[in-house]
């Protein structure tokens, strides 16, 4: 069983209740369990603002799914939460990142692990530290330190 952690998002419709379906979902995949849920975040958007503060969390799983089929089994997810991609940074419904597979480097055109922008967003490395305190993102570090660095982005706990 490899240890990941999934990183989930909403701003459109009910943000909580989505995040809580899309935990559901995530531990109702085949050979697959939540380990651990983090605390639900307030955070601003970052990209596009002219948007609603989003709903962030993150969990940690145990799968036997390959890295590609877990990715291909959250978009499932999403995609069954009415997620759109009308373009970058766009309000969402539900978005599922697959963050970290154990302590593996994946660089492929439909996914690269770790997360290529985690280290640089507070609403993934709070809820992440919340429930890892001492993970480390292979080739970042400690995700404590790179947390503490990101002062400068509006995130609070729900």
């Amino acid at each position: 069983m490899a240890r990941a952690f999934v990183g989930l998002g909403a701003n459109l419709g009910d943000p909580a209740e989505q995040i809580a379906r899309a935990i559901e979902a995530v531990g109702g995949l085949p050979r697959s369990r939540v380990v651990s849920a983090s605390s639900l975040y307030r955070t601003a958007p970052i990209g596009y603002a002219a948007q609603p503060d989003f709903v962030n969390a993150v969990v940690e799983i145990e799968t036997a799914l390959e890295p590609v089929d877990l990715l291909r089994s959250l978009q499932d997810i999403e995609s069954g939460s009415g997620r759109t991609r009308s373009f970058r940074n766009a309000p969402r419904t539900l978005d599922l990142d697959l963050l970290l597979y154990d302590d593996r480097t994946i660089d492929a055109p439909a996914l690269q692990v770790p997360h290529p922008r985690m280290h640089e967003r507070a609403f993934v490395l709070a809820p992440l530290v919340e429930i890892a305190p001492d993970i480390e993102i292979p080739g970042r570090g400690a995700a404590s330190s790179l947390l503490a660095r990101l002062t400068n982005q509006r995130i609070a706990k729900l």
